[in-house]
């Protein structure tokens, strides 16, 4: 279960920012975006550069893709990820889903409970929770 969370939440991550960029051609303001025409932007009146930018790269498509990395990673090692992860993603996803409800939020809702129920029976197995101070997974060294 925490595998198939980790792969969820990273490519509905990658799905969300490729399609940003792409679909709603986000991508198209990239010119914008380096040649400075931000710095000034006002955030309550935002530009289409600005807008498409907040929609792709600063969106939490980015740091989803690495917080689904991340709890693939641990997986491949045998370190069972805290549930607060799952907890925090599942109240973001809560808020958004109250926000903007017409939105595929479902989607890392099931990620998040696939990742909760996949913690907490591996908590129940025994399995290993990472300790604060380690420098070793249960299989060897941390790369």
């Amino acid at each position: 279960m925490i595998k198939w969370a980790g792969w969820i939440i990273t490519l509905y991550g990658a799905a969300h920012t490729l399609g940003a960029l792409t679909v709603e051609k986000a991508g198209s303001h990239v010119g914008a975006w380096f040649g400075g025409a931000l710095w000034r932007d006002d955030l309550a009146g935002m530009s289409p550069a600005n807008s498409a930018y907040w929609l792709s790269l600063a969106s939490f498509g980015p740091p989803l893709i690495l917080l689904g990395l991340t709890v693939l990673w641990m997986d491949r090692r045998g370190i069972t990820p805290p549930s607060f992860i799952a907890w925090a993603l599942l109240a973001l996803t809560l808020v958004g889903a109250v926000v903007l409800f017409l939105t595929p939020w479902p989607v890392i809702l099931f990620a998040s409970v696939l990742l909760l129920v996949g913690v907490r029976r591996a908590a129940r197995r025994g399995d290993p929770v990472p300790h604060a101070g380690t420098t070793q997974t249960p299989r060897g060294p941390a790369y």
